[in-house]
């Protein structure tokens, strides 16, 4: 049995919100880069030319990549073998939340009441998500999310019978409605299966998977690399000011369903994706 003291998760969920706020992660920056050098309408390759400068400053200069710094997502995978000792693990999530928001000079946007609105003033509380895994670690990811992006979100219960033809459809036209909203380029995170709530969660977990890597399903490999050309030929473009650079990539996760069920889910991102994990 691992234990694991609740100052120690406080720390790394500090230190994981100011990271994924200020650095962008290489792959994304790899894909914007490649992006940049294919775009052949001059006015979409200088937005991503200004996108890419933007990360490299908020890099030098430690400061946010982006004025909307999101509501924290956290993604825990605990292994069984792990004991938290000294407080309550949600508590030490949240209290990591609050001191990085803080120090981090980071946007406080969460609200205590979805009607009331009134700001919590640290950006808690998280939404977290735990798993239990095999093992003696607990891993921790810190995926903020901003809700230019986020209020794109899509879910449809679709029948068996709409088949392929109907996921596509849907998954396309989720991206043709957020246009220019979440700020593309876009990465779309596709959750298939399961039930209700698991369709989303595996849409907004999608996203962090690396965007250099496809499912390793060849179905879905083809069908993440299908859907990708085709929103790409919708010519929102960079910023929605047109081009060939809507999506930098689809990312696409499955489980079982119900003879009866569909379930698709689609949660859009900004190119910027913020996510940090470690692992303890």
């Amino acid at each position: 049995m691992k234990e694991i003291h609740v100052l120690e998760i406080t720390k790394a969920v500090r230190n994981l919100c100011i990271e994924a706020n200020y650095f962008l992660s290489e792959d994304i920056k790899q894909k914007l880069e490649e992006a940049c050098n294919k775009e052949n309408w001059p006015f979409a390759k200088e937005i991503l030319e200004k996108i890419l400068e933007n990360a490299d400053i908020a890099k030098k200069e430690n400061m946010p990549i982006c004025q909307d710094t999101g509501m924290t997502c956290v993604f825990i995978e605990m292994g069984q073998d792990v004991h938290i000792i000294g407080g309550s693990l949600e508590d030490a999530i949240n209290e990591g939340v609050r001191q990085g928001y803080i120090d981090g000079y980071l946007r406080k946007s969460v609200v205590k009441d979805p009607l009331n609105r009134i700001n919590t003033k640290d950006n808690t509380p998280a939404i977290i998500n735990y798993e239990i895994v095999t093992g003696d670690e607990l891993k921790i990811t810190v995926s903020p999310k901003g809700f230019g992006s986020e209020n794109m979100s899509k879910i449809k219960m679709l029948k068996p019978s709409d088949g392929i033809k109907g996921v596509k459809e849907f998954i396309i036209e989720a991206v043709k409605e957020a246009g220019p909203n979440p700020c593309p380029p876009i990465i779309v995170g596709v959750g298939i299966g399961g039930n209700f709530e698991k369709a989303a969660i595996m849409a907004k977990k999608s996203l962090l998977r690396p965007i250099n890597e496809r499912n390793r399903n060849p179905f879905y490999k083809e069908l993440e690399e299908e859907l990708l050309e085709k929103i790409n030929s919708l010519g929102i473009g960079p910023q929605g000011f047109g081009g060939r650079t809507t999506a930098l990539a689809v990312n696409i996760e499955t489980y079982p369903t119900h003879i009866a069920g569909l379930p698709v889910a689609v949660n859009i991102s900004c190119h910027v994706t913020r996510h940090k994990e470690i692992k303890l």
